[in-house]
């Protein structure tokens, strides 16, 4: 039986029932290691009682899916945009 490893989100953010989950990737490139960043936005729903997530939103979700991307954008940007003064 093979084991899939789980990546787990660095960060996620939700409103209502509405998430965007942040995950962290290293790379390596020409000026060493680097960390990607990727968002995945979600709804979480219940199907009788078992809960379920989609991909597809609502009109009246859609507002709470531009906000959560809104604060993933904001999140992602913060993080690219800080220097690793350990780097050399």
């Amino acid at each position: 039986m093979s084991q899939k490893r789980v990546n787990k989100p660095e960060k996620v953010l939700r409103i209502g029932f509405v998430s965007a989950s942040i995950f962290a990737h290293d790379v390596e490139s020409e000026e060493g290691k680097r960390t990607m960043r990727s968002v995945s936005v979600q709804k979480r729903y219940l199907d009788g009682t078992e809960v379920k997530y989609t991909s597809s939103f609502s009109l009246a979700e859609l507002p709470q899916a531009l906000r959560v991307l809104d604060l993933a954008l904001r999140y992602v940007e913060g993080r690219e945009a800080e220097i690793e003064l350990n780097r050399e």
